[in-house]
């Protein structure tokens, strides 16, 4: 298992700003019209998708270099000129200084996640079973974006019209894959997998109610590793919302905590 240091920090935040950028990617190149918009500033990745948008934010700030007065204020500029408040998702490897400048220009926290992670060995074979997992490709997108949407608005029904067209976009990004579990050829759990540069970032997990506690969580798990071993990932990385039910989760599948993780929010002018 890897250490918990700043270069593994660096590989987990790469990796999960490099999916946020695709997804802003995929949604200009399937809406020409749209004005998300990602770049790189100092390492880091920042994102628009849209004003107050889950995936406006950036990664990696302070991560790849000293967050100074001018690099945070690139960046906020990249937020700013659209309209939208500046958000960075802000690994504590930073150190006090960055943080003490957060709050010198007015930044608040809102939000708390832990980025867990485990090492990738090469996979038990697959059993025989009811469940079936595979990967799907554009033909089934509206089918994986139903199964998704049952999943997450049993509890989350505000999130219908994002989770629609989120769907498709995720089936669309660069560098990610989706997979359906099945139970008796009953489609029941979708998930989905970012990869960058060895780290496979996994994502997006929901089952439809009637078919919770039948293992396809679990089925998507393994299926998931045996994919990113497959195209040479060693790293595996998720997150989840730090104390939660998902993170026991993570942790029973062998993810261990990395860093909490705090982001920050500055209003737009």
């Amino acid at each position: 298992m890897p250490f918990a240091d700043l270069s593994l920090a660096r590989r987990l935040e790469r990796a999960e700003g490099y999916a946020c950028a695709q997804f802003a990617a995929a949604r200009k190149r399937l809406f020409p019209d749209s004005s998300s918009a990602w770049t790189e500033s100092a390492g880091a990745y920042l994102t628009f998708d849209g004003i107050e948008a889950p995936t406006t934010q950036s990664f990696g700030l302070g991560v790849f270099g000293e967050l100074t007065p001018a690099v945070l204020a690139d960046a906020e500029a990249f937020f700013f000129e659209r309209g939208t408040a500046a958000m960075h998702e802000i690994c504590p490897l930073v150190g006090p200084a960055a943080l003490q400048l957060l709050c010198e220009r007015a930044y608040w926290p809102v939000e708390v996640s832990n980025v867990l992670f485990r090492s990738i060995e090469k996979p038990e074979p697959p059993v025989e079973s009811s469940t079936r997992v595979r990967a799907i490709g554009t033909a089934d997108a509206e089918l994986w974006t139903g199964v998704s949407i049952r999943g997450w608005t049993h509890e989350h029904p505000e999130l219908e019209d994002f989770l629609r067209q989120a769907g498709k976009l995720i089936v669309n990004r660069e560098g990610s894959a989706c997979f359906l579990a099945e139970i008796d050829g009953q489609p029941g759990a979708a998930s989905a997998l970012a990869i960058h540069e060895g780290v496979a970032l996994f994502a997006g997990a929901a089952t439809v109610p009637e078919l919770r506690r039948r293992g396809l969580q679990g089925a998507l798990l393994r299926a998931r590793l045996r994919y990113a071993s497959e195209i040479g990932c060693d790293l595996a990385m998720m997150v989840a919302e730090a104390g939660s039910n998902s993170q026991r989760n993570a942790e029973r599948q062998g993810f261990h905590v990395a860093y909490t993780r705090i982001k920050w929010r500055r209003g737009a002018p």
